[in-house]
């Protein structure tokens, strides 16, 4: 047995005496923990979509018995859309360690000063990021996205070395001080780390080329934390050490040959919320003959992340039951330069100001227009994504 195959086994023992779902699940197959002593192993437990995941919760608020502790024992509880529930706890230093080590591969220690512009609120992003970079030795500056002019502010002045944000928002806060006549020579920063969105290979040669910017990024979640990460210069995603991470055939959840593309399923060692073969839908490609992410290739479901949030096609169905002059509704998501558009086709009759704000709500995203139409196409996907990324 490897040292990964024991870790595993050793984690599926705590989990299944300590998070009822996990337990729930080896049950319902007629499994225990022996039996899965191996990675390959892990094909005989089914895979838990990020759907059948959202409905547990509802089913067993708030967690559906995922987590491995008292609720009244966490130090806090997020929420992502879905609605999802995620717990912070200090009990485990999992999810901090791997963070930690990407962005310390990724350059970041004692000699940057480094903004944070992800969110501190509902999701754990911010609060994540902001304790990963102190690790480094890095200070914070915890400003939280928005508020550009102040970006810009900061970063001159107190000479911003390093950022952890979405691509798209560096780049509004770079636009914005050239508006205010600050050369690109001028600007302080000398590394970022994204995460939350898909980096294009435009804003990468930005970056990189017109302001000679270290770049490198993450691929997260908020219910899993950092899946895997990039490093500047090196071809690839290095996967993170505190799971097992598999790439499968969404429909049969067996593992697919090496080079094709397959759903990110990812078992966390977690033991605060020690997720199982959680489903994320995002399909990836291995780099053959490595253990590198070559790269996301798409979504395997109708989930869209959006301006760093997924767009569920749950919160369009509970935006349609609320109005029940509309009888069909479509996300449409197009790109106007770095910013995510989201249009609203609907079929019926009902103030367009009230469908945007009930929606917005629901859905944590604000909705840019609503465009009433004859009908939508039978089939057609609640959530559809006609952003180019180049």
């Amino acid at each position: 047995m490897t040292t990964l195959d024991q870790r595993l086994h050793e984690h599926l023992v705590y989990a299944y005496a300590n998070a009822p779902a996990v337990k729930a699940i080896f049950d319902h197959v007629g499994l225990t923990p022996d039996d899965i002593r191996t990675v390959a192993d892990l094909a005989r437990l089914p895979i838990t979509s990020k759907d059948q995941f959202s409905e547990m919760q509802r089913q067993d608020p708030p967690f559906g018995g995922w987590l491995a502790m008292p609720v009244d024992a966490l130090d806090r509880i997020f929420l992502s859309p879905g609605p999802i529930y995620d717990p912070g706890s200090s009990e485990d230093e999992s999810l901090i360690e791997d963070a930690v080590s990407a962005l310390q591969m990724a350059g970041f220690g004692p000699e940057d000063r480094v903004i944070n512009a992800f969110l501190y609120h509902l999701v754990p992003a911010g609060l994540l990021f902001d304790e990963a970079v102190h690790r480094t030795g890095a200070t914070v500056i915890p400003l939280g996205p928005g508020n550009t002019e102040i970006h810009v502010k900061v970063m001159q002045e107190l000479r911003v070395t390093g950022y952890v944000g979405t691509p798209s928002f560096l780049s509004i806060i770079l636009d914005k001080a050239l508006e205010f006549g600050i050369p690109k020579a001028a600007i302080p920063l000398k590394k970022a780390f994204f995460s939350a969105e898909p980096y294009p290979p435009s804003l990468r040669a930005k970056f990189e080329g017109e302001y000679g910017i270290q770049t490198s990024q993450a691929y997260a979640t908020a219910d899993l934390g950092f899946i895997a990460s990039e490093i500047h210069g090196q071809e690839g995603f290095i996967v993170a050490q505190n799971q097992v991470m598999e790439l499968v055939d969404p429909e049969t959840g067996e593992a697919v040959p090496e080079g094709t593309p397959g759903e990110v399923v990812v078992t966390k060692f977690d033991r605060v919320y020690p997720l199982l073969r959680f489903g994320t839908g995002d399909m990836a490609v291995m780099i053959p003959g490595s253990d590198r992410l070559r790269g996301l290739v798409g979504r395997s479901g109708e989930a869209v992340k959006v301006r760093g949030m997924f767009l569920h096609p749950n919160q369009l169905r509970f935006a349609v039951s609320m109005f029940p002059d509309v009888d069909a509704m479509q996300a449409v998501i197009t790109r106007d330069g770095v910013r995510d558009v989201v249009t609203l086709r609907v079929v019926g009759s009902m103030d367009a100001e009230q469908l945007k704000q009930a929606l917005s709500a629901a859905a944590r995203l604000t909705i840019n227009e609503v465009e009433f139409v004859e009908s939508i196409p039978d089939g057609a996907r609640l959530i559809e994504d006609q952003r180019t990324w180049d």
